[in-house]
């Protein structure tokens, strides 16, 4: 399960060219690996997100970046947070993941959720649906790729999705965790009960207690034993050693990005900002409502290995 992980969100750093991007990831999951981070992650998209920066800033296709970083760590597993289901058919996703499991020689992690983003769809040719198409094809994939990620063929005539006795060859070197993400209590927490191994809450701190009562009232309606269930909750946080460094950082990637007053005062407020043990704190707060780990990620100064490693201080300490 993930207890630490750590998520790489922006590749728009300063003094940085294209061509030099990759490096500058490589060194964040280093410093993160050696940081003591059990995971490190990357999101599945292909815009940059409302809020970390323009739709045209650099981002780049999740799996083939994480089998590039495979090669650089050794120890921290990797995985999407969250694969987005509409952009790639379940059977190619399956062997998808199975490869990155290889190539890392056992440490892939599925992390997997309904898709979301409108403007990615509509620009790029990809089927967007209603809301409820998008979480009928999520449930027809799961039934799909979880079988082939566990050495089964299986054959399923859905109405988004068709398979005949999908095989998967080679298989997994890992029994590889199914993650789902998100936080809606009827439809996602249900299928984290059917389904996953591990849940990714997003939405506010104060929602966390709701949201492990419902997965638990799924898991009983299921006979599924709750405990079985590793349940992570997503902070985007800003930290340096003093607020007045953090200032800095905010306003050096400001710079590069073209943020004027009212972004940077969304930044603040938005984010767990703050010092160390402003951050800390809030941190703490997270996992005394009940869950099991945390997934952190740094989109104004994750470039920065330093800032890396002293979250990576701050929430093991949280963590106890």
């Amino acid at each position: 399960m993930t207890r630490l992980g750590y998520q790489i969100p922006n590749f728009t750093y300063p003094d940085t060219r294209p061509d030099q991007i990759f490096d500058e990831v490589v060194a964040q999951a280093k410093a993160a690996e050696s940081s003591g981070y059990d995971r490190v992650m990357v999101m599945d998209h292909f815009y940059q997100l409302p809020g970390i920066g323009a739709h045209d800033e650099p981002m780049f296709e999740c799996y083939a970046m994480l089998s590039a970083l495979a090669q650089h760590t050794e120890r921290v597993r990797l995985s999407a947070l969250v694969t987005g289901n509409t952009y790639r058919n379940p059977a190619l996703l399956a062997k998808t993941i199975t490869t990155l499991d290889h190539v890392s020689h056992g440490r892939a992690t599925l992390g997997i959720g309904a898709g979301w983003f409108e403007k990615e769809h509509v620009d790029l040719g990809f089927e967007f649906g209603t809301f409820g198409e998008r979480f009928e094809k999520l449930e027809e994939a799961l039934q799909i790729i979880v079988p082939m990620l566990r050495g089964e063929t299986p054959t399923l005539r859905g109405k988004h999705y068709s398979v005949s006795e999908a095989a998967n060859s080679p298989a997994p070197l890992s029994r590889i965790p199914i993650m789902i993400g998100g936080q809606g209590e009827k439809k996602t927490l249900r299928m984290v009960a059917q389904y996953a191994d591990e849940s990714n809450l997003t939405g506010e701190v104060a929602d966390i207690p709701r949201k492990l009562e419902a997965l638990a009232g799924h898991c009983e309606r299921l006979g599924r034993d709750r405990s079985e269930i590793a349940v992570t909750k997503l902070l985007m946080v800003a930290v340096a050693p003093t607020l007045e460094e953090l200032e800095a950082d905010l306003r050096r990637i400001a710079e590069v990005k073209g943020w004027n007053d009212t972004i940077l005062d969304m930044v603040r407020k938005v984010l767990v900002y703050g010092d160390a043990d402003t951050v800390g704190e809030r941190i703490a707060e997270a996992v005394a409502m009940g869950i099991d780990g945390v997934t952190v990620d740094l989109p104004v100064n994750g470039h920065d290995v330093e800032r890396v490693a002293l979250l990576g201080e701050i929430a093991q300490k949280a963590l106890g």
